[in-house]
């Protein structure tokens, strides 16, 4: 049986400190492991300077040397995953690395612990292919954004074989550590938050392959307009809320444009009317139009509120820039 609010943490790198970090920060005890024993000794270090920048913030309640002292920097899997409530495995993104890794959890952790792998593609079905059937469900993806502590939504991704009581215990788990559970329903390569970005980044390098723009210039289009826009609300929510009439009203007059845009690129996905109007259906239940115009004037008020902030950012870049360099937001 698991021992509580324990957590084990298989892998020492980006996402795996960053775990480190926000179960720590929210009272869990931590044991992390890497097979590079260069890597476990600098995560001491790695895991304060964090665990200080969050506190300096204001975002977290205890002193960073508390919350610092419930990490414990292990040998090994079998040492990490003794006794853990939930195991998490931050290896490389390679299959035969994480099946590795997983047979090993199925040995050495209990039989009730939560496996979760942080893969950032690969299906956990695929993961969890050469495991009983009693580990198998057991077994889900939880691939953060990353920084998690700064960017607080996670992917929860079950198999086939994962069992309903598992997906729950994990979006109470991770709910409880602050981050935000979102649930992929079908396993599909990269989940959402890949596939969404994959999207973004396929049509940006096709724009600078093409001379449409610079790589500068991209940056700045979504860092000043799609990115400000997007950290207060989604793709969705965002066309809703620019178009008279909402999103059905946004879809009439754009489909078209973005299905030639899609076929330029050899993608055949139009939005057909079926398809529009489960979105709409969706929107219109989170959104009654007749509360359009206030949201409209919400989202306005946030994008106001965070300008300081922005043009702050944008007058250090200012700063940073090599004399004589131009300054495209200037």
């Amino acid at each position: 049986m698991s021992d509580g609010q324990s957590v084990a943490v298989i892998g020492a790198g980006s996402i795996g400190v960053a775990f480190a970090v926000v179960f720590a920060a929210t009272g869990w005890s931590v044991r992390i492991t890497d097979p590079d024993e260069r890597v476990r000794a600098r995560v001491p270090e790695s895991v304060g300077d964090r665990l200080r920048m969050l506190h300096g913030a204001g975002l977290m309640h205890d002193h960073p040397s508390v919350a610092a002292a419930r990490v414990t920097a292990v040998p090994d899997v079998s040492a990490a995953a003794t006794g853990a409530a939930v195991a998490l495995e931050c290896g490389p993104e390679q299959l035969t690395v994480k099946r590795e890794i997983f047979g090993e959890l199925a040995r050495v952790a209990p039989t009730d612990a939560l496996l979760c792998s942080s893969s950032s593609a690969i299906a956990p079905g695929r993961i969890a292919e050469p495991l009983p059937p009693e580990v198998a469900a057991r077994v889900l993806v939880a691939h953060p954004a990353n920084p998690p502590f700064l960017l607080p939504v996670i992917e929860l991704v079950p198999s086939a074989r994962t069992a309903p009581q598992v997906l729950d215990l994990a979006r109470s788990v991770f709910s409880q550590t602050g981050l935000r559970p979102v649930t992929v329903r079908r396993e599909v390569e990269g989940f959402l938050f890949n596939r969404l970005q994959g999207a973004v980044l396929r049509e940006a390098y096709c724009l600078v392959r093409d001379g449409v723009a610079t790589v500068q210039d991209i940056d700045d289009v979504v860092r000043l307009g799609l990115g400000r826009r997007w950290s207060i609300i989604g793709p969705f929510e965002g066309v809703d809320l620019n178009t008279q009439g909402g999103i059905a009203s946004h879809a009439l007059k754009m489909g078209p444009a973005y299905e030639r845009m899609g076929a330029e690129r050899g993608q055949h996905d139009p939005w057909t009317a079926d398809l529009v109007a489960e979105v709409t259906a969706q929107r219109r239940t989170t959104l009654p139009l007749e509360d359009w115009s206030d949201r409209v004037a919400w989202r306005d008020a946030q994008l106001l509120a965070h300008t300081p902030l922005w043009n702050a950012a944008l007058d250090a870049r200012a700063d940073e820039a090599p004399t004589g360099a131009p300054i495209a937001d200037r």
